[in-house]
């Protein structure tokens, strides 16, 4: 929290940052215009809001965890409700340099790191991936159809396109086959289980 306080001072200003961001995005996308620069230094610095506050809500919920009773959910909640608190602070922070300002956009923009953190602790993370992995599959399969879609339409080509939409409704098959075998293998052994357990009960009233 105190590191985020000091990256809100004069030092890390837009001006600060773009004298070292620009010459190694000119370097890295010679064919860049200006203004995609631009753009993209702003990306970069509203993306590292985003992760910043997405690592102070999940420290946050990891000290909860270790320190206190509450419950996982309980724990993501208030490690939520930290976070964008000190987002908070921190612009008020700002607004009190010289040089910058605060914003409540960027509080916003904090908010929703501390919020994807929250997801992925809360849901815990192999879940949370499960649950990701499947909806930027069905976002390359059916995105990717509606953009060919208007590629053909407009007689543009698709490039890539051909073979990233298969791939995506592939593995979003194989999954989807991967867990019915899985559920059926699960039903299976629940009615093995329950069979066993009534030939027992036969065997005890017999005897």
């Amino acid at each position: 929290m105190a590191v985020i306080l000091s990256l809100s001072g004069d030092t890390f200003r837009d001006q600060a940052t773009a004298s070292v961001v620009r010459p190694l995005l000119e370097a890295l996308l010679p064919w860049a215009s200006a203004h995609m620069i631009d753009g993209l230094h702003w990306l970069i610095r509203k993306s590292a809001h985003m992760t910043e506050y997405g690592i102070l809500a999940t420290l946050w919920f990891g000290a909860l965890t270790r320190t206190t009773r509450l419950t996982r959910r309980g724990a993501t909640w208030v490690a939520f409700v930290v976070a964008v608190a000190w987002a908070a602070v921190d612009e008020l922070h700002q607004a009190t340099t010289t040089t910058r300002s605060g914003s409540a956009s960027d509080v916003g923009i904090d908010a929703t790191g501390a919020a994807v953190a929250a997801f992925f602790t809360g849901a815990g993370w192999r879940e949370a991936l499960r649950y990701l992995t499947t909806a930027l599959l069905w976002i390359a399969a059916a995105g990717g159809a509606a953009v060919i879609a208007v590629n053909v339409t407009t007689g543009a080509p698709s490039g890539i396109l051909w073979l990233t939409v298969p791939a995506a409704v592939g593995v979003l098959l194989w999954r989807a086959r991967a867990v019915s075998a899985h559920a059926r293998q699960r039903r299976g052994e629940s009615r093995s289980s329950d069979a066993g357990r009534a030939c027992r009960g036969a065997r005890h009233r017999t005897g």
